[in-house]
This record gives structure tokens, C-alpha cells and sequence, in this order.
């Protein structure tokens, strides 16, 4: 893009009361065909602790070359040296008016990280790339007998077929090892197929055919329809490079009016941090309607580990990405050794939780004694010794438990989040709309949920992704929940299901006190609510509508409506149920002991004693 605005970078210090601190202005135009040097020339003039960068409308291209580097530690991502561009670090406060700019990135980016920031404030502007980093074609044949698929890659994709492999993104000599997890999605609606599994392509050889067509040669269990747009993103060790926005340790966070239309990774990730809002906010394509794209960011749209205080997400939508919407969780580590009465050390389990930073000193910490899955003693953090990305040894202030053994988890106390969600759309991606995994007060009110897989998903997990947080408070009221939980595997409108290793008593309850009420339900197939080790569920005044449709049939039409195992008081009253069904409650015999039905929506309990 030629120069047609003359650069404007103003470094001023605005005084506001004798009292204040001094803020520093950085004032951009897009001036130049690479801005990377430019905001990198005007950061490193900033000399005050309050900052503000004022954009001016217009398409703004940042490109790698010229890139802050540096070795980072990115949760749910790859750890490694990164390409910054907005390298936000240590100030007390940061403000980004957007005033509508568009931000292009080039190739392996990290387009913005705020750390240890006390003020955080992004408004009105949106990320995307010149190039994505999936590859999306149009399956044009199948034969599942040769195990074979013929595709056309559709416009805007960059790859080259070579060594009988495609190779993309084909950008600054960069390529993912293989195709890897692929995913068919609808040309028209931009949706996930209906029925479709996600899959690892890693084909056998790619042949080059007539009129740019290629044969890809792989047996699969899954081949994608004919007519449909098959997208991969490469291989997982290197399809998370950064996300958009990573907030770590930092507070006092608000992103308003901000759109990504894609990302490497995440769309927002916040690591640690306290009292975040997103508002008026987004995660989707940025021609859906027109355009050749089926996918914004790669990962989950937006993702919170450890954060405390107070997370609102309002008026936003989230849609076409290659993961959850929401994802509020802790994290859990294991005790690998006890080094003494006051002191142990822990082991970071999940190869993309490395480095992060778990407990600090005066954090307050669950102890969890397997096989009680409980959190059941607590302790006060005194020090912190990171031995490397892997291995922490913390010292408490009193003496550790008694019962405390190698392979018990700790589970960080203090940061825990409040979560509200009012007024979103989340939907037309892999994965769930939201996943919920904090003890304290949750509500999801008035949104709009059209998921793959489950609109709500509670599942802590005490092995492989090691992220805790059995719930305690949790409202779903007032929402819409429309054609969900269409994948191939079977999921349900809300699953609770806790995935605990077998060291763990699998019987114990897990999740408490979640309130499903008042909700309008659309749905084509059977399952609303699956719920496993629940104590307290109440569901209460829901409008359930089954509906037939040849384009969207059900799937396991065998499967009930509700279905709870291991559970109790459990609760279903004054709820309406349209279409047909052959079960409506199926309980086991410990859930039915205290199970309670009004009986309005016909049929009875059927108790399955197995």
C-alpha cells in the first residue's frame, strides 16, 4: 500500500490535576507500507508510565521483518521465541482508541500483549491477516473405498503442493508438518456440517490433477460430503502460535468495540488477571456472507485461566472458530515430590500449561487428596521457587496436610473469577459455546447459542487438560439454544460431565447448585440435559421444542432427554416439551432417590438400575 497520509506520531504528556500522573500520546496514521517500525520507533520514545496510542481510521499493515522478539510463555498456546508487535509490558496504564482502524497482519505475528498492566483500555478497531493461516477447498468427489478425496482450494489460500504433501500457509518460509485437524463446514451458512467429526489429515501422498483440482490419498473413518468446504489448520504443535490479545497479570481490563477476524491462536486470552469486561466485541468473519474464509481465530475465542475479581462479556458474538467460545477455568498441578513439612514440589502436567505461572506468595491453595475428589484443605502460599517451565516448589505458611501424597492436585484458591454473560451470540464453530470451570457466582442470561458440540459445558478434568474448577453457583436463564450439539459425537444442549483420572473415586458429586431455567430450546434431535456427579440441579420453566427437519436429522434418536447419573436432588418443574420422544428422564437408581418431577411434560422417570 503506497503512503497517501503523512505520518503523525505526537509524544505529549497531558498533566490533568497536580495530583496525576502524566500520560504519554503516541498518534498514528498509516503511513507507511510496513507500521511495524514505526510503532516500534515511537514506543521505544515513551518514557512515562501512563500511555496512549490514538489511531487514526485507516488500514494499518504490520509485517514481521522488524518485529520485537522474544522468548514468551503463552497458556494453551506453543512457548517460544515470538514476533511482537504491540509490546505492551509493565505500564500502569495502557488506552488504545481505535477510532475504527483496521489492523493487517503479515505472517507469524503476535499482534498484541499487555503485561502487568493496572488499566487496560482497547476500543474500536479490528485485527485480521492478509493471508490465512488455514487451508480451506471444496471437496468435489469422494470414494471412501480407494480412500481418496478430490478438492479444489478455494480463493485466498497460500500453499504450494510439494514432495506430494500440501504445504501451508506457505508464508516467510514457514509451513505446518501436514494438513492435521480438518473439519468440513457448509459453503452457504458457514457452518460446521451437520454431523461432522473433526479429523487429523496426514495424507499418504497429494496428486495433482486437471484444472487445479487435488487428489488427496488417506483412509479415513470420516470423509467429508461432497459440496462441502474441507478446512485444515495444521499440525497442534504449531497451529497455536499467539493469540490476538494475551492480558497476563494485569487488572482493570476493558475491550470495547473490538473485532478479530482472525488469529493464530486465540482471539482473547487473559492469564492471571482481574476484573476484565468485553463489550460490544467479536470473533467472526469478516465477510461471511461473500467470503471464501469458514474460519476467524484458530483456538477458542476467548479464554481465561486463573483470573479473579469480576469478568463481564456483553453484547458480543463469537463465531467460526476452531474451539470453545468462552473458556473460564483454574488450573491444577501435581504434587511430584513432599521436600519437607512446609514445602512441595508440583509439576505443571498439560505441555501447553508450561510456564505458567500457577500460585504466587500470599495466594491461598486447595489441597485435593486423591481418591476424594473434594477440595478439602487449605494453605497459604509463602514462596515460590520455579525450577524451570515444568517443576514449582512452594513453601506454605503451615504445615502441609498429613494425608498429602505424590499424585494429589493443588488448586490455586484465590484466583477464581465471578463470570457474567448477557446478550451474546456464540455459534457456526467446532467446539462449545461456553465452558464453565469457577467455583464463584456465574450467569449466562439472554444470549443466543448454536454450537457444534455443547452451548454449556462443565467438565474439570484431573488429567490431560488439568483445568479445575468444580462449580458451586451457576444461573442459565433466559437464553436461546438453537439447533445445538450437532457433531457426530454425541453431546447434549448442557453436559456436565467431570473427567477425573482413575486415582480419583469416580462416584463422589462434583458440581453443585446450577440453576437451567427459563431458557427457549430449538432443537433437532433428543438430548437437553446430561448431567453426571451433580449435586443440586434445578430445571425449571424451559420451552423444549423438537422439530423435524430433512436437512438437520436426528442424530441419536435413541438417546433421552434428560439423563442424570450419580447425582441428586435433582429437579425438573413447570418445563414444556413440543415433538416427539421416546424417553424423556432416564435417571440410575441413586439419582432417582431424590429426584423430583412434576410431571409436566408427560411420561415418567425411567429408572435404569444397571
Amino acid at each position: 500500500m503506497k503512503s497517501i497520509v503523512p505520518l503523525i506520531v505526537i509524544l505529549s504528556c497531558l498533566f490533568f490535576t497536580s495530583f496525576s500522573k502524566a500520560t504519554q500520546v503516541i498518534h498514528l496514521s498509516p503511513s507507511a507500507q510496513d507500521m511495524t517500525p514505526v510503532l516500534a520507533k515511537a514506543l521505544a520514545s515513551v518514557t512515562e508510565s501512563e500511555l496512549k496510542i490514538v489511531l487514526d481510521k485507516g488500514i494499518y499493515h504490520f509485517k514481521p521483518d522488524y518485529a520485537k522478539s522474544g522468548y514468551r510463555v503463552i497458556t494453551n498456546h506453543g512457548n517460544g521465541v515470538k514476533k511482537v508487535i504491540f509490546s505492551l509490558e509493565g505500564f500502569d496504564s495502557v488506552e488504545i482508541e481505535g477510532n475504527g482502524a483496521e489492523l493487517v497482519f503479515h505472517g507469524q505475528l503476535a499482534p498484541f500483549q499487555f503485561y502487568r498492566n493496572n488499566k487496560v483500555r482497547v476500543s474500536d478497531l479490528s485485527i485480521d491477516w492478509d493471508i490465512p493461516f488455514t487451508f480451506t477447498s471444496e471437496v468435489l468427489a469422494v470414494n471412501s473405498e480407494l480412500g481418496w478425496i478430490d478438492i479444489k482450494p478455494l480463493p485466498g489460500n497460500s500453499y504450494q503442493v510439494k514432495n506430494g504433501q500440501i504445504l501451508f500457509p506457505n508464508v516467510d518460509g514457514f509451513n505446518y508438518e501436514y494438513l492435521g485437524s480438518s473439519l468440513a463446514f457448509e459453503p452457504v451458512q458457514k457452518r460446521v456440517v451437520h454431523g461432522a467429526w473433526d479429523f487429523k489429515s496426514k495424507p499418504d501422498r497429494v496428486q495433482k490433477r486437471e484444472n487445479g483440482v487435488l487428489r488427496i490419498h488417506e483412509k479415513l473413518k470420516y470423509y467429508p460430503p461432497v459440496g462441502s468446504w474441507l478446512n485444515s489448520k495444521g499440525d497442534r504443535h504449531n497451529d497455536r502460535y499467539a493469540p490476538a490479545f494475551q492480558v497476563r497479570n494485569s487488572k482493570n481490563i476493558r475491550f470495547d468495540g473490538v473485532k478479530v477476524h482472525h488469529a493464530l491462536g486465540m482471539g482473547f486470552l487473559f492469564e492471571r488477571s482481574e476484573n476484565i469486561e468485553i463489550l460490544n466485541s467479536g470473533v467472526l468473519l469478516k465477510d461471511k456472507k461473500n467470503g471464501t474464509r469458514v474460519i476467524s481465530s484458530t483456538a477458542d475465542a476467548t479464554h481465561f485461566a486463573n483470573c479473579k475479581g469480576d469478568i463481564l462479556i456483553e453484547n458480543s458474538r463469537f463465531e467460526n472458530m476452531l474451539d470453545d467460545g468462552v473458556n473460564v477455568h483454574g488450573t491444577y498441578v501435581m504434587v511430584e515430590s513432599l521436600l519437607s513439612d512446609k514445602s512441595v514440589r508440583v509439576e505443571l502436567k498439560h505441555f501447553e500449561q508450561q510456564g505458567f505461572e500457577f500460585a504466587a506468595e500470599g495466594d491461598e491453595i486447595w489441597f485435593v487428596h486423591q481418591p476424594d475428589v473434594h477440595r478439602r484443605t487449605v494453605n497459604e502460599v509463602t514462596s515460590v521457587n520455579r525450577i524451570n517451565e515444568r517443576f514449582i516448589e512452594l513453601s506454605f505458611k503451615d504445615s502441609l496436610p498429613s494425608q498429602l501424597q505424590v499424585g494429589d492436585l493443588l488448586e490455586n484458591k484465590t484466583w477464581n473469577p465471578n463470570f457474567t454473560m448477557r446478550g451474546n451470540s456464540i455459534g457456526d464453530h467446532r467446539a462449545r459455546s461456553i465452558v464453565l470451570k469457577t467455583p464463584k457466582e456465574i450467569l449466562i442470561e439472554d444470549n443466543h447459542l448454536y454450537s457444534m458440540m455443547s452451548c454449556i459445558f462443565m467438565r474439570g478434568e484431573s488429567f490431560y487438560w488439568y483445568e479445575s474448577g468444580a462449580v458451586e453457583d451457576v444461573t442459565i436463564r433466559n437464553n436461546v439454544f438453537e439447533n445445538c450439539a450437532y457433531s457426530g459425537k454425541e453431546h447434549a444442549v448442557m453436559y456436565i460431565t467431570p473427567r477425573l483420572g482413575k486415582s480419583f473415586d469416580s462416584t463422589q458429586f462434583f458440581d453443585s447448585n446450577i440453576r437451567f431455567i427459563n431458557n427457549s430450546v430449538t432443537t433437532f434431535d433428543n438430548r437437553i440435559v446430561w448431567a453426571d456427579r451433580v449435586d443440586g440441579l434445578i430445571i425449571e420453566g424451559n420451552k423444549i421444542t423438537k422439530i423435524v427437519d430433512e436437512a438437520k436429522p436426528p442424530l441419536h434418536p435413541n438417546s433421552p432427554v434428560f439423563e442424570f447419573t450419580n447425582s441428586k436432588n435433582v429437579e425438573l418443574k413447570g418445563n414444556r416439551y413440543i415433538g416427539d420422544k421416546k424417553q424423556l428422564i432416564k435417571a440410575d437408581s441413586r439419582s432417582s432417590e431424590s429426584l423430583k418431577y412434576d410431571g409436566s411434560m408427560g411420561q415418567k422417570i425411567e429408572v435404569n438400575k444397571e
